[in-house]
């Protein structure tokens, strides 16, 4: 387990959600604090909240992309190089995401639509947010760590 999937690892287990747990484990690498990252990403956790789209983890990931590629200068154009090598991490690492697990939707790989209390509370009860999105965050991070090494 490298340095990065074993922060991400705490981050969840203290009780951040998915998508914290991955963007705050590189926010401070790319001059995001870690109490901007674990605010900016609380709301997609859950595929997004609650609504069980782009696994939060994912999600997370790709706001980690955002911060070291992102396009923060403009000469007025809509897209650029920043924008075209962010869009371009994204995606790949949106088909490489869903080759490892089989979909890139929350309600897809948790089995279970989290909007619903009861639902959401058998989740709890199966531990499914210990093992299943424990292991989503990790391949998360794991496939950032790959990509932005590049």
């Amino acid at each position: 387990m490298s340095t990065k999937t074993e922060l991400a690892k705490q981050y969840h287990e203290r009780g951040y959600g998915c998508a914290q747990a991955v963007l705050a484990t590189f926010a401070q690498d790319y001059g995001l604090s870690e109490e901007a990252a674990l605010r900016i990403s609380t709301g997609f956790g859950s595929g997004m909240g609650r609504m069980c789209e782009v696994c939060g983890a994912l999600t997370g990931a790709f706001m980690a992309i955002g911060l070291k590629h992102g396009k923060v200068v403009t000469d007025g154009a809509k897209y650029g190089t920043n924008t075209e090598t962010t869009y371009r991490l994204v995606a790949d690492l949106a088909k490489k995401f869903e080759a490892k697990n089989g979909s890139i939707y929350c309600r897809e790989l948790i089995g279970h639509d989290l909007s619903n209390p009861e639902e959401r509370a058998k989740v709890v009860q199966l531990g499914l947010f210990n093992t299943t999105c424990g292991k989503l965050i990790l391949d998360s991070v794991e496939l950032v760590e790959e990509m932005l090494s590049i």
